[in-house]
Formats: structure tokens, sequence, C-alpha cells
């Protein structure tokens, strides 16, 4: 027989609970159990039942995700998963949130020279994060006096670990911007692409007579465009050396300024040439150069026929560049391009003795 239970003074019984006390007899036999009865707690009102209920699916759900923290961080912490985010952001000291951070390596150039496709591939690489657009901040007075608040603005959020990277192309042959990013990050790792200088200049004539086309008026006729040989040379047959396409093209009257603020060791020259013929290569040196873990391979590219150089592949899809990128330069005579050649042979070596890199670009 089980004990019964003596009232007791002034004792009054919960509301919400029935307590019950049964024989062992009437229970299945446990061996081993040397009990006589069982107490039984039942809850006897629904809402007391509900609010239990929700305790122990929040105290559930609140486990998992402690276990599930504790996995990823240890995959983190092995190097095996670095990009995503948690699916809960519960344990803030684990995973903080993404935030807009200044960039810890800038594209500076050199226009025409594969920026676009320089920033589209890295973006391939999960720990990196790209600024949408040409920010334009440090060659830009109006932009540059808003702050550097303002260029945080501008900038993708990211998490930690993460790179963040933009590129103005105008920031190489602008003067003041090697002292003004320099005052933003002393240490900050800076990425040159340049091409062989002829061809540069062929490209930029080429986009120079596309926008020029698109910008005439709609009621006139636009004007017969120059070519490339009139452009290039004066009357009497000398270089024009004052045709911009070709005075961005002498690299070392641009690049002297920036190895005079920043060390050589934060400069990466990258060959705009082998990065359309072959990217990868030029892609795991710049991976190494900021301390990224090799990611990018030709699994992520390939070649369209049409378009005549590679596009870009990913997990999810493929694309390929805007159509104003690669266009087809216009047949330049070969005379002019051996005497443009012979004419940037020695600045070309100006250049090699600058970076410490001969280049082997053609002299004829």
């Amino acid at each position: 027989m089980c004990p019964k239970l003596e009232p007791k003074k002034n004792f009054v019984k919960p509301p919400q609970f029935d307590i019950l006390w049964l024989p062992r007899a009437a229970m299945r036999s446990v061996e081993g159990d040397p009990s006589d009865c069982v107490l039984v707690v039942g809850v006897s009102r629904p809402k007391m039942a509900m609010a239990i209920l929700v305790v122990m699916i929040i105290s559930l759900c609140l486990t998992f995700h402690l276990i599930y923290d504790s996995a990823l961080n240890s995959l983190q912490r092995t190097g095996h998963d670095h990009s995503r985010p948690p699916l809960l952001l519960l344990s803030r000291s684990l995973y903080p949130s993404a935030t807009r951070k200044l960039p810890q390596a800038i594209i500076i150039g050199v226009r025409k020279c594969g920026t676009r496709a320089l920033l589209e591939m890295l973006y391939l690489h999960p720990m990196v994060q790209k600024a949408a657009g040409e920010v334009h901040f440090f060659d830009r007075d109006e932009n540059y006096n808003k702050g550097l608040e303002w260029y945080r603005t501008k900038m993708p959020e990211s998490y930690p670990g993460q790179i963040t990277i933009e590129k103005s192309p105008s920031y190489f042959v602008t003067p003041e911007v090697p002292e003004r990013i320099r005052a933003m990050n002393a240490s900050i790792k800076l990425l040159l692409i340049i091409r062989e200088p002829v061809t540069r200049a062929i490209s930029d004539y080429t986009q120079l007579r596309a926008h020029a086309a698109t910008a005439s008026p709609a009621v006139t006729p636009p004007p017969t465009p120059k070519s490339f040989e009139q452009l290039v040379l004066h009357a009497n047959g000398t270089i024009n050396e004052g045709y911009r396409p070709l005075a961005i093209s002498i690299y070392h009257h641009y690049v002297h300024r920036w190895l005079e603020t920043f060390g050589r060791q934060q400069i990466l020259v990258v060959n705009g040439d082998q990065l359309i013929e072959d990217p990868v290569p030029q892609l795991q040196r710049i991976e190494r150069f900021l301390g990224l873990e090799q990611h990018i391979g030709m699994r992520n590219f390939y070649f369209n026929e049409t378009k005549g150089f590679y596009c870009l592949r990913n997990e999810t899809s493929d694309r390929c560049l805007k159509e104003t990128k690669g266009r087809r330069h216009p047949r330049v005579d070969p005379a002019i391009i051996v005497r443009l050649r012979k004419y940037f042979a020695e600045h070309n070596q100006k250049f090699y003795e600058l970076i410490g890199e001969d280049l082997g670009w053609p002299e004829d």
C-alpha cells in the first residue's frame, strides 16, 4: 500500500498540477526498481501545458544552435569554411555582424589594362568583397573632401577575415592619390595591372572613339573620327607625345610617385596581357600577395569563342563582362605599330628598372 498523504494545515494545493500516487501493481514492472509507488504529475490547465511546451522547444533550439556554432567554429579554425556566415546569429561572440570597412587592397590602374576584369575575377574568391563601381574617392577633390566615413559608405558589407577591394584606374595617373591613400592606410596593398603600351594605347583610343560616337547629338551627323594613326603622329610625322592614350602608356612617369610613397613589397604588378590569355597563374600570384588561401582555378573560367576572351564561372552561374569590355580594336598600320614600339622601348626599360622586373614587351 502507498502511504497516505496527510493533509497539512493551511496547505493549498497548486491549481495547475494534479498529483497522484499509483500503486506499483498498476504500472509495468521494471526490473531492479525498488519503489512501491509511482508519482505522476499532470498539468490540468491548457495554457500552462502550452507554456511548458514552448519552453521545451526553445531549449531544444538553443541546444541545437550551440552545437551548430561549435561545429562551424571548429571548421573555420581548420580552414574548411571561411566565408559563410552562421545560419543563426545568436552567438555574436563567434560571428560578429557584417560591417562596411575601408579597403585593405586597391586596384590603382592602369586604364584599359583590365582593371574591371581583374576585380571581377578576384570576386570569385569567397574571402573577397568588392565595391560596386569606381568610387573615385582619392582622385576627385569633391569626393575626397567628404571624408573617410563617406568613402566607407561606398564599400560593401563584409565579415571578419574578408578583404574589401575597390578599383579606380585614374588613381594611377593622379599626382595627389599616393599620399592620400597612405594617409588612410600606410600598410595597404596595391594592385597595378598593366599591358603592352601600344596595345593599351589602341584600346584607349577605341574606347574614346566609342564614347565620342554615343555622345554626338542625334540631330546632326557625327563628325568622321580621326584614325589612330592621325592622332598619334603630328603632321610632320613625329610622335604626338601629348596624345593622352600615348602619355598614359609611359608607365614610369607615374609609378615613381607610388614607389616614393609605398614600399615595393606593397605593390604587385599584374601582367594584363597574361591575365587575358591565361588568368589563373596571375590570380594565384595575387592570392599569395593578399594572403588568401588558393581558391580560384580553371574551373572558374570558360573561353567564349564569340567574344574571344575568358568568361567567369562560379558554383551557381556563368557570366561574361558587359559588351563594352573587350571591344574589337581597329586595324592599325603595322608600320605605325613598329614606330610606336621603338618609341616606347626606352620608356619600358625605365619602367622595368623601377619595378625590378623585365616584362619582355616587343621593341619592334
